[in-house]
Parts: structure tokens; C-alpha cells; sequence
């Protein structure tokens, strides 16, 4: 198990990696995370949802992404509250004091879904979430040590070397652990270093004084993870578009509940599209090429939100310009005249006017889809892919100009001129043909950059392998991962 000194240390990233290392060696590897906070989530072939982390770590093993690899993902819809998925499906929503109170009770599926993953696999690589030394979340724990104990884990922890401080780091972690948790601890990686490793000479004999672990590895930089997709949305924040004279600008609302933004990546992977996420208190840019509606866990709140920040309005005077829009998801909600939750799913019962820039209107109701979609983009004949995960029934005229085909079901809506569409379906712009067709649309005459985007996704995943590779002893690790007890 792989726990952090802290949040975004890198954990995830360095579980993918060696996801796809031991994977490559012929090992049957599964990942697994007991639990996580993300609006970034992915649908298992079974119709569950899981983390985004754990889809990527599932595609790095070779394997189908499934509910058991993350058990509990909590998906934040306010600034204390979350909704609750167990093994996929949707359990309910609690404020974070009551959630610490109902944590003790997802032990057993935590612990079913492990036994499930350890079953079928030579190896289980785990993250855990944030750092164990938090010890006012640790009543009850099933992320970190709390789970680790329980069965009997041993347990590697990442340090960020970046951000500073990395020694009183692992120090600190180490002297905050209770005694029994300490006698997991097999050592220590320090993650993410730029420069000359030399000058790290010193401090592995400091932290083995204080400590008594050994450092497993010293992992450079790695700079090909901004061709991964990101789990935290604090990536958005982190990485300001690259300014290109005559690309393509694409402009993203900031809403304060974003989800599934790796909509965004294959866009990003393109050398002549610039992605400005725009964050509150800044208008939309007038020069946008499009303005891209991303999805949300709480539409309505981000609706008001994007209006309170005055973006409707730049958003309607983009489109008399002669731009275009597009939605996915809850943005698609959101182009229509009206969004209703007469069974108050994301709060109390409310109704609020949509931008009205499509002839549709939804209801949101309390099944969640959750699904695969293939299909075909309705101007191009493109073969579109995906997946949805909404709450929430779109109607109205607009529907008989539906964006997508899928496999016979229409699926979105297009305004008359075009200019205006959306549809629920995540991960499109991942299909090559679709992508490029779209942007020749933006940008008529634009020639086609021949990015592969999934396949530049694989291509990272094994870099990232030989990086690890070189940095880490892969063979002590598997010494490590040996010495855990039999089930």
C-alpha cells in the first residue's frame, strides 16, 4: 500500500506506473483504492462509477475497470457535504461529520471487494488517500491505516519533494502513527525531484535516524503526467493554457462543482488548441472559438454560480457573434430553457431558467444512468465513444435535432443554426475523427494534427513504467508486497 505525506504528492501517478511495470513482467495486477474524494469519476463495464485514478491504474494492469478496485468514492456537492458511492452505486449523501460517523459501517464492503481483487490477482497495488497522519480523521478510518491494519498491509510512504519540506514530512507521518501502524512501514519514496539527486545525499540517513526506514527510490520529475489525466481539480487550476498565436480557443467556465474535466485532455493534446478554464471573476473571453459547458455535480448550484458571475451574459453575446457553444452533461442541462428537481435530488426542491440557447428542458430524477455509449456525431457521421453518468430526463423540441446517434437512440440537442448544442455523453472528444471533425468545424481548412489521443495515453503509461523503473528497485518492492499475509 502506497500512502502519502499529503494530498497530491503523486500517489496515484506512481501506483499507475507500477501498475503497468509488474503488468508488463506477465503479473496478474489489480489497483485498488478503499476510499476516495473526486468529481472525476469513470463507469465500469457493470454499471457502477469509480475514481478516474482508478480507471487509468486499471487500464495501466490491462484490465476492465471495475467497482471493487474503489469501493467508497465520495463525490464533493458542497463544501461539507458529499454524496456516497459504495461498489458503483449511488448510497446516499451526508455532511462530512456525519460521513465520519457512517465510516466504520463501509468497512465490510472495503474489506469484500479487497478479497475480491486479491482473489483473482498475483499482485494488489493500493493508494491510499491523503496522509495517515491526520489524526483527527482517524476514528474509523478505512483509507489509510485504518485499512492497512486490518488487513495487514505492509505499507510504502510518498513524499513530495517539490513542494519542500519533504524530510519533516515522512518524519513527521512516521511520528504521528500509532505504534502498531508503524510496524507496517517498510520505507519511503520521494516523489516528483528536479535537479541533482546528489544534493538529496544527506537526508536518507537523517529520516533513518529518526525513523529507522530505508529510502526505496527518489523519483525524478516526471514530465509527460500532463499527458495522463488528472483526478483532483485542482489541476485546472495548476496548469494555465499555453498562449498560440492562431489556435483555436476553447474557453471553460470554472464552475465551483466541475466533474469529469478529463473531457478537456484530448483537447489539450492538440498543438494548436488553446484550453482557457476561466476561473470566477474573470468574464469569458470575447475571442473565443468555443465555449465548452463542462459537466457538474451540482447543476443547479453551478447555474447559479455561472449566472452570478455574469457568464450567461457573455455566453448569449458570444453566440450573436457567430460562436458556437457546447455542452456536455450538466452543461447540456444547462443550454436548455429550464432545469427542475421537484424531488429535491441535489437539495431542496427548486426550479431555475436554463441560458435558453436549446428548445429543451430536464427534470432531475432519482436514477442515476450510468452507462457505455458508442455511436455517430449526427454533422459528421463520426464514430463517437464514451459513457454516461447523469441524473436527469432532457425533453422538448430540440431533441429532434439530437448531437449524437447512439446505435439508434438519439441522444442531445442542436439549436437551428448549429451554433448551440450539447448531449450527455462524457469522453468524446478522446475519438480521433470525431475530434478532428469538430475542429475543422471551429476552424474550417484546419489540417488534422494526427494526434492519437488514446494511444499518446498507453505511450505515457509505459514511459511512466521505465521511469519508475529506474528510479525504484522493483524487485524489493515485490519483496515487500510477498511478506503480506495470506488471506
Amino acid at each position: 500500500m502506497f500512502q502519502g505525506t499529503g494530498s497530491d504528492v503523486g500517489k496515484s501517478l506512481v501506483v499507475a506506473g507500477l501498475c503497468r511495470a509488474y503488468a508488463r513482467r506477465g503479473l496478474k495486477v489489480r489497483p485498488f483504492k478503499p476510499q476516495n474524494m473526486s468529481n472525476n469519476a469513470a463507469v465500469t463495464a457493470d454499471g457502477g462509477e469509480i475514481g478516474r485514478a482508478q480507471a487509468l491504474q486499471a487500464l495501466a494492469c490491462g484490465v476492465p475497470p471495475s467497482v471493487h478496485m474503489n469501493p467508497v468514492l465520495l463525490k464533493p456537492e458542497s463544501e461539507t457535504g458529499a454524496q456516497i458511492v459504495v461498489q458503483g452505486k449511488m448510497r446516499g449523501s451526508a455532511h462530512a461529520r456525519a460521513y465520519a460517523e457512517l465510516k466504520p459501517a463501509l468497512m465490510p464492503a472495503v474489506l469484500e471487494s479487497f478479497g475480491k481483487l486479491r482473489a483473482e490477482a498475483d499482485l494488489v497495488l493500493i493508494e491510499g488517500a491523503g496522509s495517515p497522519a491526520e489524526v483527527n480523521l482517524r476514528r474509523g478510518d478505512i483509507a489509510n491505516m485504518g485499512f492497512a491494519v486490518a488487513v495487514g498491509v505492509p505499507v510504502v510512504l510518498v513524499g513530495d519533494i517539490d513542494r519542500g519540506g519533504v524530510i519533516a514530512a515522512i518524519v513527521g507521518t512516521h511520528a504521528l502513527l500509532e505504534p502498531e501502524e508503524r510496524t507496517l512501514l517498510k520505507g519511503y519514496v520521494v516523489n516528483k525531484f528536479r535537479g541533482d539527486p546528489s544534493l538529496f545525499a544527506g537526508a536518507p540517513a537523517t529520516i533513518k535516524q529518526a525513523t529507522g526506514l530505508d529510502c526505496l527510490g527518489i523519483v525524478p520529475w516526471f514530465e509527460d503526467a500532463r499527458r495522463l489525466p488528472a483526478e483532483d481539480a485542482l489541476a485546472l487550476d495548476a496548469a494555465p493554457a499555453a498562449v498560440l498565436a492562431g489556435a483555436i480557443r476553447i474557453v471553460v467556465p470554472r464552475l465551483p462543482r466541475i466533474a469529469n474535466f478529463d473531457d478537456l485532455d484530448p483537447l489539450r493534446a492538440e498543438p494548436d488548441i488553446r484550453v482557457d478554464v476561466v476561473p470566477p471573476g474573470t468574464p469569458l473571453p470575447a475571442d473565443a472559438d468555443l465555449v465548452l459547458l463542462p459537466g457538474s455535480k451540482a447543476t443547479l448550484a453551478d447555474l447559479r454560480a455561472l449566472k452570478a458571475e455574469g457568464w450567461d451574459i457573455d455566453i448569449r453575446a458570444h453566440v450573436r457573434r457567430g460562436g458556437r457553444v457546447l455542452g456536455l452533461c450538466a452543461g447540456y442541462q444547462m443550454l436548455g430553457r429550464s432545469i427542475a428537481d421537484p424531488g429535491g435530488i441535489e437539495g431542496p426542491a427548486a426550479k431555475a431558467e436554463g441560458l435558453g440557447l436549446l428548445d429543451v428542458e430536464t427534470v432531475l430524477t432519482p436514477e442515476k444512468t450510468l452507462s457505455a455509449a458508442t455511436g455517430t456525431d449526427t454533422a459528421t457521421g463520426e464514430a463517437v465513444a464514451g459513457y454516461e453518468m447523469h441524473v436527469g430526463v432532457t425533453s422538448g423540441p430540440g431533441t429532434a435535432r439530437p448531437m449524437l446517434d447512439l446505435a439508434g437512440r438519439p441522444d442531445g440537442a442542436m439549436s437551428p443554426d448549429g451554433r448551440a448544442m450539447g448531449c450527455y455523453v462524457h469522453g468524446l472528444f478522446a475519438a480521433d475523427g470525431f475530434r478532428a471533425a469538430f475542429l475543422r468545424a471551429l476552424r474550417p481548412g484546419r489540417r488534422d494534427s494526427g494526434v492519437a489521443y488514446e494511444a499518446g495515453v498507453e505511450a505515457a503509461l509505459d514511459s511512466l513504467s521505465d521511469h519508475l523503473a529506474r528510479a525504484i528497485d522493483l524487485d524489493r518492492l515485490l519483496g515487500l508486497a510477498r511478506q503480506a499475509p495470506d488471506p
